[in-house]
């Protein structure tokens, strides 16, 4: 048995990781309002959860679990109304929660307390693996560059998972770092304001991914 994985599936699992967490979504969003609000550790705990949810997705498609992807596809459409629907919710919380801001004494956070963060990490866990593209697009990634990259023992696997996954986590310390760093500069109102932003831009993805459902007569 090969205890030893494909060296190239690190760097390689990394950059997908990278890849898969940088496009503009509703957990971009929801990092940055947090890091915004609560300091680097805030948008740290929001990015944990969509790291969770891509190490999982990662490791179904590794394992090979085509049922999964089989059931993502034939259940699309109610996935994406049950995530359409969290997103305006978690939206429309967002909208009208007045920002909760420390930035003279906390500027990153750092006296605030685990509970400050705990519900952020199941948040974007669940926004995560009930965005069906991202199912799909991981399961497509991850087949296409095995192919390649010859994933076929179960330590590459892991492997490949846990690249995938740093990668993941480098995205969102970098975006939690660079975004607390510079927090400093708002004030209540413009804090606010993004607070109301971050919060119709998430009620829009919700109601984009229902939309698309009713517009192409998606069947629950």
């Amino acid at each position: 048995m090969d205890y030893f994985p494909n060296p190239i599936i690190i760097p390689v699992g990394i950059l997908i990781g990278i890849l898969i967490a940088a496009p503009v979504g509703p957990v971009n969003v929801l990092c940055i309002q947090r890091a915004v609000e609560r300091g680097f550790w805030g948008g740290i705990a929001a990015g944990i959860g969509s790291v969770l949810g891509d190490g999982l997705i990662a490791l179904f498609a590794g394992l090979g679990v085509g049922a999964i992807s089989g059931a993502v596809q034939s259940n699309r459409a109610i996935i994406q109304v049950i995530g359409g629907l969290a997103l305006i919710g978690f939206g429309l919380k967002l909208y009208v929660t007045l920002p909760r801001i420390r930035i003279e004494n906390d500027a990153d956070g750092a006296n605030a307390s685990l509970k400050d963060f705990a519900w952020d990490i199941p948040q974007t866990f669940f926004l995560t693996i009930t965005n069906p593209g991202a199912v799909l697009g991981l399961f497509t990634v991850f087949g296409g560059v095995s192919t390649y990259v010859e994933v076929h023992s179960m330590i590459d696997v892991l492997f490949m998972v846990a690249a995938i996954m740093a990668g993941s986590m480098i995205w969102w310390i970098s975006l939690s770092r660079l975004i607390s760093r510079y927090r400093h500069l708002l004030d209540g109102n413009r804090l606010q304001l993004i607070n109301r932003i971050a919060g119709i831009l998430l009620a829009g993805f919700g109601g984009l991914l229902i939309l698309e459902v009713i517009t192409k007569g998606g069947q629950l």
